[in-house]
């Protein structure tokens, strides 16, 4: 069986949300995304839909050289590879498909993270807050794996994924520059 490989991508951008969080969980990356390929192009997460408008929050396509990374160019981030099986990849890959296709339909959990700071699941309809998303579709992939439901997960416990190796940390600028030389 081959091995696929999907990458969590953790940042710290800048934005007011971002360093309220920071503030408040004392998280180093307080925003989390997943790639399901090298070239960052396509980073599923839950976000600000326009760069410009903090309250356009839903489901988001992200890539290291615009919206709010092109808003925020001193971004920092923390990459991890990680190693999967060709069915958790398939499963994996039909879940984001399935939000890519209702994008519509979904919307930032700003009560969910109020509760997350409190240690309170709250879980409202199609609604996510960014590790909430990356953590459910993982967990129902197979392959992560926690005692906690998805509304309590933070950036942090995303660290403890099995298979990961540490590809990249430092700034997203840096990053994009390198991989233009390849």
């Amino acid at each position: 069986m081959n091995q696929k490989y999907i990458y969590l991508v953790f940042t710290k951008t800048g934005t007011w949300l971002s360093r309220l969080i920071m503030l408040f969980s004392h998280l180093k990356y307080p925003h989390a995304s997943l790639s399901i390929d090298d070239s960052f192009t396509k980073m599923y997460s839950f976000g600000r839909i326009n760069p410009n408008n903090p309250f356009s929050g839903g489901f988001v396509e992200e890539d290291f050289t615009k919206g709010v990374y092109k808003k925020f160019p001193g971004c920092q981030c923390l990459i991890y590879k990680v190693a999967i099986t060709e069915e958790q990849f398939s499963v994996l890959e039909q879940q984001i498909q399935g939000f890519v296709g209702e994008r519509k339909r979904y919307r930032y959990n700003f009560l969910g993270l109020l509760s997350l700071l409190l240690d309170k699941p709250l879980k409202i309809g199609n609604r996510y807050f960014c590790s909430q998303f990356v953590a459910e579709v993982l967990i129902k992939s197979g392959i992560f794996q926690s005692e906690k439901v998805p509304e309590l997960i933070r950036t942090d416990e995303l660290y403890k994924i099995p298979n990961q190796e540490v590809v990249y940390e430092g700034s997203i600028s840096d990053f994009v520059r390198a991989k233009k030389r390849y």
